[in-house]
């Protein structure tokens, strides 16, 4: 069964008990400011400042999580991932689903992703929402996994490249066949994870 915590904060700690010794995953801390806005500058060209992440930092509202790899031979931390939501009455607005490009592709935007919802559920929320590049393919087949349906298109929503982005939905997160999705997706989660982290040099 998944790990409810007892409190949106303790989220990354809950999840962090079945993840292998060499991926942590937590809530954002002061700490680690400096290297989520340098992994937004690579992954999105600045799409955040530093006063933003620490907003989202302050914030009672959001929930913000940062995967880290451990290096076996220092034991010193990456940041590689980062996902982001907002609780807006009973919705999550997940707004930054983020992985380095070196690390890609190798189930980390799926844990963020079932991170992200199941803080949503143990907030009690009852749908998730979020925008995404219509000419995304891979992130959209991303969220489709998860359940998420194309509802309808902001048309130049995207100012640098005039691309549009796709709105999408998923409901029922209260409900008991919802519990059994984020089981499913833990279960994967924890066959694939398992393999050795290494990154591209």
């Amino acid at each position: 069964m998944p790990h409810f915590p007892t409190s949106p904060n303790k989220f990354g700690e809950a999840i962090a008990s079945w993840l292998p010794n060499h991926l942590e995953l937590k809530p954002l801390t002061p700490q680690l400011l400096p290297a989520v806005v340098e992994l937004d500058e690579l992954c999105f060209g600045k799409l955040w400042s530093l006063d933003g992440y620490q907003r989202e930092l302050e914030s009672p509202n959001s929930d913000l999580l940062v995967l880290q790899q451990i290096d076996p031979a220092t034991a010193a931390p990456q940041s590689i991932g980062i996902g982001c939501q907002w609780a807006i009455l009973q919705e999550a607005h997940i707004t930054i689903v983020a992985v380095h490009p070196d690390f890609q592709h190798r189930g980390f935007g799926q844990l963020l992703m079932y991170s992200l919802l199941l803080a949503a559920r143990r907030r009690g929320l009852e749908r998730a929402t979020l925008e995404v590049g219509a000419c995304n393919r891979a992130a959209l087949g991303l969220y489709q996994k998860f359940g998420f349906v194309v509802v309808g298109r902001r048309r130049g929503y995207y100012p640098q490249t005039g691309e549009d982005a796709s709105i999408m939905w998923l409901g029922g997160l209260q409900h008991p066949e919802f519990e059994q999705t984020l089981v499913n997706w833990e279960n994967s989660l924890r066959v694939r994870l398992l393999r050795p982290l290494k990154g591209k040099k």
